[in-house]
C-alpha cells in the first residue's frame, strides 16, 4: 500500500477504511471529517442533514478565481459474503492489493465513494497545488436515495462550478444521474409439516462478482437470485420439489452475489439432482465465461427442516421469481453504450408468513 500513488490519496482512503460508514449510520465518518478540518485549520460546516462542507482559501495570487466545489458522498454499500464475519457498524474494511487492484476480503470495499472523499482530502491537505477557493462537499446517505444531496440547505455553497467525484470510469465525464425506484413484492404463504422419506438439502450459488445495480448492470454478470431460481424452476419441472426457505442478496442497489435455498426431493432422486446441478453449473460457466470465473453451485445434505411451503405456494413463488425481469431493459437510442432502463432482482428473504 505504501507504494501506491498519489500517496496522499491512498493514505486518506486507508484511514477512511478504518471508519464505519453504512448509510444512515455515518456519524463516525462525519466526525472524522470535522476533526480533519480542525487539524488543518480549515473552515467546516455541518448541516442538519449530516452533510459537511470544508472550505480552503485560494493560493496566493489565485484569490480572484471562481470557487470550485469538489463533491462526493460519505456512505458506502455494505455487502458481505455469507461466510464472512463482519460488522459494518464496528469493523474496519479488510483491504489488500492484487494485480493492480485494491480489493476487500469478502466485503464491499467502499471505494464508492470513499475514493472521492480521499481525493478531496488530499487536495485540502496539499500545500503544492495552485488553486482558487475550494469547497469540498461531503454528502450523506447517497446510496439510499440521495438523501444528503436533497437536504442541502440553500445558500450554504458559494461555488458555481461543481465537480462530482462519484464517477467510476476513467476518461469519462459524468453529466447526469439516473433515477431509481424500489419495488417491494410480498407473497403470503402457508406451510406444512416436512414430508418423511425425502432427501433434504441446501443448494446455493456463490462466487459471483455482484456489483452496483446501476453502474454494472450491463457488464454481463450473473444475478444469484435469478440463477438459483432458474435451477429450482427447471428442477421442479422434472421432480417433486419441496421448498422450505430461500434467501439471497440484501441491498437494492447491489447485484446479489450469493443465494441459497433449503429444499427436498424424493430420496430416490438424490443422484439425479446432483447430476442435473453439475450440468446446470457447466451451462452457467459456458454462458457467463470470463465474466464470472468463480461461479460455483453447492449442494449439501442437511437435517429435515421443520416445515415446507405447501406445494401451491412453492409453485407460485418459483413461477413469480422465474418470470421476474432482471438486467438491462432498454439501451439509449442516441448513446448506444448507455443504459436507459434496467432492473435488479436484488433481495429475496423470508419473513413471518411472507416471502419478500
Amino acid at each position: 500500500m505504501n507504494n501506491l500513488q498519489p500517496a496522499s490519496v491512498w493514505h486518506y482512503f486507508q484511514e477512511l477504511c478504518k471508519v464505519p460508514r453504512p448509510s444512515f449510520k455515518t456519524q463516525k465518518a462525519q466526525q472524522w471529517l470535522l476533526d480533519f478540518a480542525k487539524e488543518h485549520g480549515l473552515e467546516s460546516i455541518h448541516d442538519k442533514t449530516g452533510n459537511i462542507i470544508i472550505r480552503k482559501p485560494a493560493s496566493a495570487g489565485r484569490e480572484n478565481a471562481k470557487p470550485v466545489i469538489l463533491q462526493g458522498h460519505i456512505d458506502m454499500v455494505c455487502e458481505k459474503n455469507n461466510d464472512v464475519q463482519h460488522d459494518f457498524e464496528k469493523d474496519p474494511i479488510d483491504f489488500y492489493v492484487e494485480d493492480d487492484w485494491m480489493r476487500a476480503r469478502g466485503t464491499t470495499l467502499g471505494a464508492d465513494n470513499g475514493i472521492a472523499v480521499a481525493m478531496a482530502l488530499a487536495v485540502l491537505a496539499a500545500d503544492d497545488i495552485k488553486h482558487g477557493p475550494i469547497e469540498c462537499l461531503f454528502t450523506v446517505d447517497e446510496e439510499v436515495g440521495l438523501v444528503g444531496a436533497s437536504g442541502i440547505e440553500p445558500g450554504l455553497l458559494q461555488g458555481k462550478t461543481l465537480i462530482n467525484l462519484d464517477s467510476e470510469d476513467d476518461h469519462w465525464v459524468c453529466i447526469g444521474c439516473a433515477g431509481g425506484i424500489n419495488t417491494l413484492a410480498q407473497f403470503a404463504y402457508e406451510t406444512m409439516e416436512t414430508p418423511a422419506g425425502m432427501y433434504y438439502f441446501k443448494v446455493g450459488i456463490t462466487g459471483l462478482k455482484g456489483g452496483h445495480s446501476g453502474t454494472d448492470i450491463n457488464a454481463g454478470r450473473g444475478n444469484a437470485n435469478q440463477l438459483l431460481v432458474r435451477f429450482l424452476y427447471e428442477e421442479a419441472q422434472q421432480n417433486e420439489l419441496y421448498i422450505s426457505s430461500f434467501q439471497g442478496g440484501n441491498l437494492s442497489n447491489a447485484i446479489p452475489r450469493e443465494a441459497a435455498c433449503i429444499a427436498a426431493v424424493p430420496f430416490a432422486s438424490k443422484e439425479q439432482l446432483r447430476v442435473r446441478l453439475n450440468l446446470f453449473e457447466a451451462a452457467l460457466q459456458a454462458e457467463f465465461g470470463k465474466n464470472e470465473p468463480d461461479l460455483k453451485l453447492t449442494l449439501d445434505s442437511i437435517d429435515a427442516p421443520a416445515t415446507m411451503l405447501k406445494p401451491e405456494y412453492a409453485t407460485r413463488f418459483l413461477q413469480s421469481m422465474y418470470a421476474c425481469p432482471n438486467g438491462v431493459i432498454r439501451m439509449n437510442k442516441d448513446m448506444p453504450e448507455q443504459v436507459d432502463t434496467s432492473t435488479n432482482l436484488a433481495s429475496v428473504k423470508p419473513t413471518a408468513g411472507k416471502e419478500n
